[in-house]
């Protein structure tokens, strides 16, 4: 089924005007996109408590042109509320978990930020120009050369991506702010909360690995104890990495 609803959208796509206008803005899109954030955000409140997305966050999302993190094939779509294929088994998360998600994390200004999942590069523009530091690592090698290539062209070089272990964290960027895992685990890894600086916050989908979890946000205090906090049912495809590769 999902074959074939995807090669139907992938003949769509190549006869669209916008998957073949490559040099088109898609500005007006990333604003429709947003407003469609900002009414899910209304819609999902009494399971989230939040009704409002943070503006930095909206901000960014009307700012990187997501198109450029899309399969040329599925440009058309960018700018659809829906996860979209990347290959290699991989999905680009929808704008609105992803603005959740950066919701959630609180994300500031200089805060250093390890990603998990890099898949094509978007969320990492997307804290990159909330001016975030970030570090991003990917176990899919043609994904993170894809993502790369994504990010320069788009003026986000400065994210520093990784090809590894998600599983594992990057002790040489570490402690950091944040720690987004972008998988589903049924735990948090401890590298990444042993990697996780005081008062920092981790973003996750935590729960089953074969079906739901619920985006949970993991607070360290000066004691290095943890809270934990649940805001949504999701999901998320597993973490590859850690006792599973």
């Amino acid at each position: 089924m999902f074959r074939s609803v995807f090669a139907f959208a992938l003949l769509i796509a190549m006869t669209s005007p916008a998957a073949a206008d490559t040099a088109k803005d898609f500005a007006e899109e990333r604003e429709r996109m947003v407003r469609e954030v900002i009414a899910r955000a209304h819609a999902t409140q009494m399971m989230t408590g939040i009704s409002r997305i943070d503006p930095n966050v909206l901000e960014a999302m009307r700012t990187v042109p997501r198109h450029a993190f899309v399969p040329e094939p599925l440009r058309a779509f960018s700018y659809q509320v829906t996860p979209l294929p990347l290959g290699y088994g991989q999905n680009l998360s929808s704008p609105f978990i992803a603005a959740l998600m950066l919701h959630i994390a609180g994300i500031e200004v200089g805060d250093r930020v390890f990603e998990t999942g890099t898949d094509s590069g978007y969320q990492a523009a997307l804290l990159a120009e909330m001016g975030a530091e970030v570090v991003s690592i990917e176990i899919v090698e043609e994904l993170a050369n894809e993502a790369r290539v994504n990010l320069i062209e788009t003026g986000y070089g400065q994210v520093r991506t990784r090809i590894g272990d998600g599983f594992f964290g990057w002790p040489e960027g570490a402690p950091y702010d944040v720690v987004l895992l972008k998988e589903a685990v049924n735990t948090i890894p401890d590298p990444l909360v042993e990697q996780l600086a005081a008062g920092g916050r981790i973003v996750a989908p935590v729960g089953s690995l074969n079906g739901a979890q619920e985006l949970t946000r993991i607070t360290k205090d000066e004691e290095d104890g943890l809270t934990r906090e649940r805001f949504l049912e999701v999901r998320f495809s597993p973490l590859q990495g850690g006792e599973r590769i």
